[in-house]
């Protein structure tokens, strides 16, 4: 379920949601599961989204998404991925350079959990310890009653992300896996943030003290595009960008730097998403 930042529940993509219930929760669909979630298989679909081939496709997607084109820089694409890949136009999603503001790293439905004293949050009925996601137990550690913040982004939405504040991080720390959907549909059955291919980083910001970012690739998608290595970078400076498909970003904030608005925090408590975009306000610094 999805919230507005107004309140308003919001309702997207249901004919894929069906589909995803039936791969998930169907034992003929999980077997299909075994073949779709293999990293080869989305090597292939995204080798065909790269050629001219997929560019049909185009045309088709933004009708059936209804995405408002106004909001991009529509030049003539050369593939499916060139158009998924697609800016926006900057005054679209203006930055917000308050010091003192945490701003979304992208366009996503975002959840906020607390990470208790044993490096685990809880989402439903399920606990995820941050020591599988990042297959770092020192690391891990250093979030211990801080939050956890996951940016869900679906199909339709701006698949390129940025820095939330100014800083210096450290290389990219690539984890191989499979490839589920991030779709909190597939939460019930599998464990996405330990089984699903993964790069984060450890960023050293101005602002809000240490923060790990962790992009989670997901069913069909190629590849995560981190622009840099070792670099110093500024706020609302692009960071990267995922191919084709739905993708999720996972941040990790230290104890006491940021308190999450409250509207996120209240629509989480009560099984919701929230609706965010790219350089807008979603907290405070603690």
């Amino acid at each position: 379920m999805i919230k507005d930042r107004s309140g308003r529940i919001v309702v997207t993509n249901q004919k894929q949601n069906k589909l995803l219930r039936r791969l998930y929760g169907t034992p003929k669909g999980r077997k299909i599961l075994k073949l779709l979630t293999r990293p080869v298989v989305s090597r292939a679909v995204g080798g065909f989204m790269d050629s001219r081939l997929s560019v049909p496709m185009i045309k088709r997607f933004i009708k059936s998404s209804g995405i408002d084109i106004s909001e991009y820089n529509m030049t003539k694409f050369r593939s499916y991925n060139d158009f998924f890949t697609r800016t926006i136009k900057p005054a679209v999603r203006p930055i917000d350079y308050n010091a003192k503001h945490l701003i979304s790293p992208c366009d996503a439905k975002l959840s906020v959990y607390k990470i208790n004293r044993d490096s685990v949050f809880r989402i439903k009925d399920s606990y995820y310890r941050i020591s599988d996601l990042l297959k770092n137990e020192f690391l891990a550690r250093r979030f211990n009653d801080g939050w956890c913040m996951i940016f869900r982004l679906e199909v339709d939405d701006y698949h390129r992300y940025c820095y939330i504040d100014g800083g210096e991080k450290t290389g990219n720390y690539f984890i191989g896996g499979e490839l589920h959907t991030v779709n909190p549909i597939a939460l019930k059955r599998y464990n996405i943030y330990k089984r699903n291919s993964r790069e984060y980083t450890v960023m050293h910001t101005e602002n809000f003290g240490d923060v790990v970012q962790v992009e989670v690739g997901a069913m069909m998608v190629g590849r995560i595009c981190n622009h840099h290595r070792e670099y110093r970078f500024n706020r609302g400076e692009e960071k990267g960008m995922f191919q084709f498909g739905g993708s999720t970003i996972v941040m990790l904030f230290e104890e006491d730097s940021v308190i999450p608005d409250d509207d996120i925090l209240s629509n989480t408590l009560s099984g919701y998403e929230t609706i965010v975009k790219y350089g807008e306000k979603i907290g405070i610094r603690g």
